[in-house]
This record gives structure tokens, sequence and C-alpha cells, in this order.
């Protein structure tokens, strides 16, 4: 029988999954490692924490499984976006990854759009200059690290670079292209006009390619470290949440997903550049040869319940513990034994800042109403509906270009929980569903893959096969009532702390 690997590179850890070619996942393994935050704001990570993550979990799922690593015949990565590698000409990491929710780079996203335009560039890249985004990061490098810039040759992402480990192959996959502020969005091409404003040059920006196009072969070096054959296929993959869409089944017009995991995203395909003019939306390119995205993120979704958790949760961590389960189970638990509005308690999930649709890097996170009443499951409870909140005021957003959806498919972290599910649909006014493989971004990946080699015809083709829906969780009238007080009240604190937000910056 033949199978796919799909491997989810994330920012708490790597998930590599092996599937067989009916979708259905036959092992799996996990790594986690260390995010960096030495100031405040900021967040990185050791590159060859992937690698040993990647190389370490794809062993470990072959080796459980007993397939024959002739019989994998492809494998792709999903991977988290934005966070930029810098290698030298031999291919040596030249310092830590910047990762997509570190908040440094404003100065130089204020200087992108200076040099190019916000109007021009939200034009040619479908995005404005952001923090998270590739491009700041390259600048901050050159302003401040100018020794470290000095030994840069190849600028690659965070999946393409474990690709080229498993190659040796520079390439860089068009999905994850798109968020890096130097793609022309409708040619698909790097765009020449925005470099030159930078003055960025642009041989150190590898050569593009489609999701499912080959990326390279496994190589003998690869093979002995990960248990995969040499000559194994390795398909461009995609951004997590362009994978995330083709694991859940969102490839074609009026389909959308939520996914909560460290960040949290509402996505939505679309067949052409959907480019949203001042910026609160994201156009990005789709895993599908020749059509694209549209998706808005909130930067602290399950990040911020981790931070509740680990700080303030310690009892239910060693309770979970010692009963074997996870210790989300028992805060969900707790959460829903306050009541919706947590007793009139409103959280602002601004732990890094803000991105869609606010844009706001000085936004910091706030509880607002608390009293001496307010007890834990009172916090828990309003930390996870400001994170929903949060997302419908995205996808609020996106109704404004159009999109539209019948229901919402729910995935990572979050959508394992029944209590957040319900809160969605209520929240979303809407149908919450999941789908019967949980590994999305993994699924997605191992699906790119197959269409690479060739078992797929493609890639819309393949989710009709593989992708199956489960039940959906129906909003219940009197709470989409109750919900929809607080979430306008919720609406308002932001504007009311803005300026609040800035001075506090300074200080």
């Amino acid at each position: 029988m033949n199978y796919l690997l799909g491997i989810d590179l994330g920012t708490s850890g790597t998930k590599t999954v092996l599937f067989d070619v009916d979708g259905h996942a036959i092992a799996s393994a996990s790594v986690e490692y260390p995010m960096y935050q030495p100031y405040n704001g900021w967040a990185e990570e050791e590159v060859e924490d992937w690698w040993n993550a990647a190389k370490d979990t794809i062993r470990s799922v072959i080796e459980k499984s007993g397939v024959d690593a002739a019989d994998v015949k492809g494998l792709a990565i999903s991977g988290q976006m934005h966070s930029v590698v810098l290698t030298d000409a031999d291919g040596n990491v030249v310092r830590k990854s910047i990762l997509w929710c570190d908040g440094r780079t404003q100065a130089e996203c204020d200087e992108i759009h200076e040099k190019v335009g916000r109007e021009r560039l939200i034009e040619l890249a479908g995005n404005p200059a952001l923090t998270g985004f590739t491009a700041c990061k390259l600048l901050w490098v050159r302003n401040h690290e100018p020794e470290n810039w000095a030994k840069v040759r190849h600028v690659m992402l965070a999946k393409d670079y474990i690709r080229y480990k498993l190659t040796g192959v520079i390439k860089q996959e068009i999905s994850d292209a798109s968020g890096t502020n130097l793609l022309d969005l409708r040619t698909r091409k790097w765009s020449e006009e925005i470099c030159g404003k930078l003055d960025l040059d642009m041989s150190l920006l590898p050569e593009l390619m489609e999701s499912t196009d080959v990326g390279g072969y496994v190589t003998e070096e690869a093979a002995a470290l990960t248990g995969l054959k040499a000559g194994t296929i390795v398909a461009g993959g995609g951004g997590d949440n362009m994978c995330g869409a083709v694991g859940t089944g969102v490839v074609v017009p009026g389909k959308a997903f939520t996914t909560i995991g460290t960040s949290g995203v509402v996505f939505a395909h679309s067949p052409k550049p959907n480019i949203e003019p001042e910026g609160r939306v994201h156009a990005f390119c789709s895993c599908i040869p020749g059509e694209y995205v549209n998706f808005a993120c909130v930067l602290s979704a399950g990040l911020g319940l981790k931070w509740f958790r680990d700080q303030f949760c310690q009892a239910e961590i060693q309770t979970a513990a010692a009963m074997g389960t996870d210790p989300y189970v028992l805060t969900n638990e707790e959460a829903a034994q306050s009541p919706i509005g947590a007793n009139r308690l409103i959280y602002l999930p601004y732990l890094q800042g803000e991105r869609s649709p606010l844009m706001d890097n000085n936004a910091r996170g706030a509880f607002i109403g608390l009293t001496a009443m307010h007890t834990r499951r009172d916090l828990l409870r309003a930390v996870m509906e400001g994170i929903v909140y949060g997302l419908r005021q995205n996808f609020d957003t996106m109704r404004t270009l159009g999109v539209t959806a019948d229901a919402m498919l729910a995935c990572g972290g979050g959508a394992k929980s029944p209590f957040w599910r319900q809160m969605m649909a209520d929240v979303y006014h809407m149908p919450v569903k999941t789908v019967t493989v949980s590994e999305g971004p993994a699924l997605g990946a191992a699906i790119l893959a197959g269409v690479a080699a060739g078992i797929y015809a493609d890639v819309p083709t393949a989710c009709a096969k593989l992708v199956e829906e489960k039940e959906p969780v129906m909003p219940i009238a009197e709470n989409e009532g109750e919900y929809e007080k607080f979430y306008n009240y919720y609406l308002t604190l932001y504007p009311a702390l803005k300026d609040c937000y800035a001075e506090l910056a300074t200080l």
C-alpha cells in the first residue's frame, strides 16, 4: 500500500503524521521546542530545533507504523508563516529565526511604507507592511545587525528550510511567499519594484514554486537521518493556514474555516485576488495553483489561553497529569461554570499587539470590568470569549469583501473543545463543523504531496475524496442574543483604549 507524510511545523512544536492514500492517519509523532522572548514583543526560535524535530518525528512515525519507507511516495511540510531563516553561502544558519509573532519591526514597517507607499504595497503585495511579515525582518537585521546581514546569501521561510535540509534544493513555495511583502500577488513573482525600492538584492530570494510542484527529492544524507528512502518526492508544501484549508476541504468558494492554534485565523477561498483596500484582510496565493485566499489573524488566540493556563492554572496542570488527561479539559470545565459574559468581564486578546483588523502593534491585552467578585473561572471564560470575539470581528471585516459561508469549519487545538465549538457557533450565528481527520495542516500537506506524486489528480479532487465532515454544532438561539450584547460592547473597547496603548508604548 502507498503512504504519504505530512509535517506540521508549528510554533510550539512539530508534528509528523503518516497517512494512507485514503486519508487515514496511520501513525504520528510530536516534538516541542522553546520560544525565546528576550525583550518585550520579541519572539525567536532556534532553526536547528525545527530540523531536529522534523527528522526525529519522521523517523518515529516510520518506525512506529512498520511501513516500508519505499511505500512512502511523497511528503510535504505545512509551516509556520513569515518566520525567516537567514543562511550563508554554504547553507549555515546566520541567527535565530525571527517569528511571525515578533513585534519589534514597526520602524521597518514604517520605512517600507515610506519607500514603497502603503497603498502601492497593498496594490502589489495584497497586504500592508506588518510586523509579523518577512520583509520588515530583513530590514531590521540589515539595520541592527549589519555583521549578520553581511553573511546572508539565502532568505528562506521555516518549512522551505526543512525542505532544503531534506533535498539540498533551495526553493520558495508561493503561498508562504505571499506573507513576505515581497511578492507581486497577481503575477505570482517576486516584485522587482518592491525589492528595488527597498534596496534588497533579489538574488537572496529563492526560485518560486507552486505548492503541488516537486520541490526536490530526499538525499542519501537525509534518508540516513530520517529513515526515508532516498529519492522520495518532497512537494512544495504550504503555509500552515493554506495547508489547514486543504486539510479541511476549504478549497472552493463559499467555504470558510476558523483555526485556533497559537494564533487564531478566519479563512476563505477565492478564485481571484481579492484585495481589501485598507489591508485589514490578508490576500494570499492559495495552495491551488493560480488561485487565492482571504484570511485574517488574531495573533494571540491559543497563545493567550496557554499564557493564562501556565500562569494561573498549576493545580489543573498537576491534576490533569495525575489523571492522564489534557489540562485544557479541566480548564474548559471550569470556564463553563461561568455564565455568558463571564459576569460582565471582557478580555482583549492583544498579548502580542494585534494584526487584523486593528493593525496595531501597540495594542495590549486587558481585562475590562474586573471586580473582587470575579473568580478564576470567570477570567478563564472571559479569555476564551475574547478570543472568539476577535475572530468574529475579523470575519465581519471579511464579509465587507463579499465573503460568505453557510457553515464554519473548525480546526486547530481549539476545535477539540466542545465548549469552544459551541461558543463559536453562537457567536458566528452559524453551524460549526469539524472533519473526521483532526490533523488539518498535516493532512493538507500530505494531499499536496499526493498531487505532486501523481496519486491525486488535483487538490479539490483529493479533498472531495478524503475530507469528511462531522455533524455540525448548531447555534443556540438564546445564547446568540447574550453573546451579541457582549460582542457589541467588546467592539467599543479598542477604540477607547487606542490612544492609551500608544502612550503606554512611549513610557
